[in-house]
């Protein structure tokens, strides 16, 4: 049976990245530059693997759902299953980069290590595209991910549902930044 000490102990975990880690200025650059793409008619495209294809989705939603702004993620079987029998999984990301992003664009990688070889090929080709990158990853703080990001979402955890859940907190605060306040109609 699970003692209270060690619920207290792992919540406390969640208090760490949560309040004692400062991505203020993330936030508000990644909601500038979410803005920017609304203005201007730039897409954000979101992906990760496993939970984080999940938060990727969600993501991309919310974004476009209820921030207006034009997101897409690439958690589409046939998809990723036609790019990754033809160029192999490490480099379906970076093949779905250049099929569908323009200059311009924004990319948004998810990664609880930051060192997936796929993120990192997408983040390789985002950054050869001239794409903007943004970056949500844990585990180690010199992460291949992290180093390549334009603006550096990184969780100081090796716990993966820390860092995942972690992560999907901070993209719906860009959301809910981005409508202005925290309760609202979703309809």
């Amino acid at each position: 049976m699970l003692s209270k000490s060690w619920l207290k102990n792992y919540f406390q975990l969640y208090e760490k990245t949560l309040l004692q880690t400062d991505v203020n200025s993330q936030v508000v650059a990644l909601r500038d530059l979410a803005l920017l793409s609304r203005e201007t008619g730039k897409s954000f495209f979101f992906a990760g693997n496993g939970a984080s294809a999940s938060i990727a989705s969600h993501a991309a939603v919310d974004f476009t759902k209820q921030a207006g702004i034009q997101a897409f993620d690439f958690n589409e079987p046939n998809f990723i299953t036609a790019l990754s029998n033809d160029f192999g999984y490490e480099e379906w990301i970076a093949k779905a980069l250049e099929y569908r992003a323009s200059a311009g664009d924004v990319v948004v990688l998810i990664s609880s290590s930051g060192s997936s070889p796929n993120i990192v090929k997408g983040a390789e080709k985002a950054k050869e595209l001239g794409l903007t990158l943004v970056g949500f990853s844990g585990f180690s703080a010199d992460n291949r991910l992290r180093s390549l990001s334009d603006i550096d979402f990184w969780v100081d955890s090796r716990g993966y549902n820390i860092v995942e859940c972690t992560h999907m907190i901070w993209l719906m605060a860009v959301v809910d930044f981005l409508i202005g306040k925290v309760e609202y109609s979703v309809s």
